[in-house]
């Protein structure tokens, strides 16, 4: 849902008139401007007159613009397996990755280097964290309420996991909530992210069928009570099936009703001046410079029909998630993961080279390129 302005303040209407010497009057009343050009009392001037002082803007658009923090485009840069970590937020259904903590952490908190983490994508009610009875921590990537900044809100969550008892559930607002942000001093800067609190090597992803993982192990075979067996039920039923190749990094099979898709993050290297761990020398081939490089070899590979994962493949677009692109092909019916490793591993030896290629688009890869742009879609 849109929401919409008040009347007054909608393109193409006209401010009501008041009496003047009324009490909306006064507070509609401009005021001089202090030493530094703004107000002195800036609730006094209405959003739509002309700010005090003097620049001929409107005040909503000057000295009267609230600023917000914006969200974080690409939450999980500086981590090498940054389009797995996209790919268990937005693709996969149900995942589990152990984790490790890192050792500048650990070198501040040794009662956390027992610890037993699990970093899954989602958990019963979206809950951000949970401490089993065992002390196990599961920490979620796929939340209810979402802040600004993925990472900030998983590391949050964990670091408040760490501290909690055994048997409970976290249910505090997103660390980086735009409301809890903007009371802080130092914004979004001051909050630890995932990335500072995790071991640098890539995590061991495990994609499962159902959320069967959700129950701790049990000595006896008495299994779950009615309540929950019929939650877990439930959330099944809501699984779409999903393998991760093993031949590339980031593809993800799925199989939506009758439907058979291929969804894969590719690495995108940090922006410039941007503080981050170099990828590996033998993995700086497979990362595009920026989007518009991706674009390119992606053009290049279409242009030249080579864009396929396999026999009836066909590729459809690809969509942003968490600053990242995602290219998306549909597969031939019945088409199962496995038949789509060898085809993936032949394209993404055709995408390095494609994006190693100095020389311009011709006007085919240009037109190309353009229907690929046509075909994006940005996920919020």
């Amino acid at each position: 849902m849109i929401a919409r302005r008040p009347a007054s303040q909608r393109p193409g209407t006209r401010p009501s008139r008041v009496a003047a010497g009324s009490p909306a009057a006064a507070r509609r009343r401009p005021v001089e401007p202090g030493a530094d050009g703004a107000t002195g009392a800036t609730g006094v001037v209405g959003p739509r007159e002309p700010c005090p002082c003097g620049s001929g803007r409107r005040y909503k658009a000057c000295h009267g613009e609230r600023t917000r923090p914006a969200p974080v485009l690409r939450p999980f840069l500086g981590r090498r397996d940054e389009p797995d970590l996209v790919a268990l937020r937005e693709l996969v259904p149900s995942a589990t990755a152990p984790l490790i903590l890192a050792a500048d952490h650990l070198a501040k908190h040794p009662e956390h280097a027992d610890r037993r983490i699990t970093l899954c994508t989602m958990l019963p009610q979206a809950a951000p964290a949970l401490v089993r009875e065992d002390g196990e921590i599961l920490v979620a990537m796929q939340t209810a309420l979402p802040g600004l900044d993925a990472s900030r809100d998983i590391a949050g969550a964990l670091l408040a996991a760490l501290d909690a008892e055994p048997g409970n559930v976290m249910d505090a607002p997103a660390a980086s909530s735009p409301r809890l942000v903007e009371q802080r001093p130092d914004g979004l800067a001051g909050l630890p992210r995932l990335t500072d609190l995790l071991d640098p090597a890539p995590l061991e992803i495990t994609v499962h069928p159902g959320f069967g993982w959700w129950l701790p192990s049990s000595d006896d075979d008495s299994g779950p009570n009615q309540e929950v067996a019929a939650m877990l039920e439930r959330a099944n039923a809501t699984v779409v099936p999903t393998v991760r190749l093993s031949a590339v990094p980031a593809a993800y099979w799925c199989h939506p009703s009758d439907r058979w898709h291929l969804r894969w993050a590719l690495p995108l290297a940090a922006p410039a001046g941007t503080a981050m761990d170099a990828p590996a020398a033998d993995a700086a081939a497979d990362v595009a410079r920026s989007e518009e490089a991706l674009l390119d070899a992606l053009a290049r590979l279409a242009a030249a029909e080579r864009l396929t994962v396999g026999p009836g493949s066909r590729f459809v677009g690809f969509f942003r998630a968490d600053g990242l692109a995602v290219p998306v092909w549909d597969l031939a019916a019945d088409t199962e993961a496995e038949r789509c490793e060898e085809p993936a591993a032949a394209l993404w030896l055709a995408y390095r080279a494609a994006l190693a290629d100095p020389t311009p688009l011709n006007a085919q890869e240009r037109r190309v390129r353009a229907g690929l742009v046509g075909r994006s879609l940005t996920l919020r």
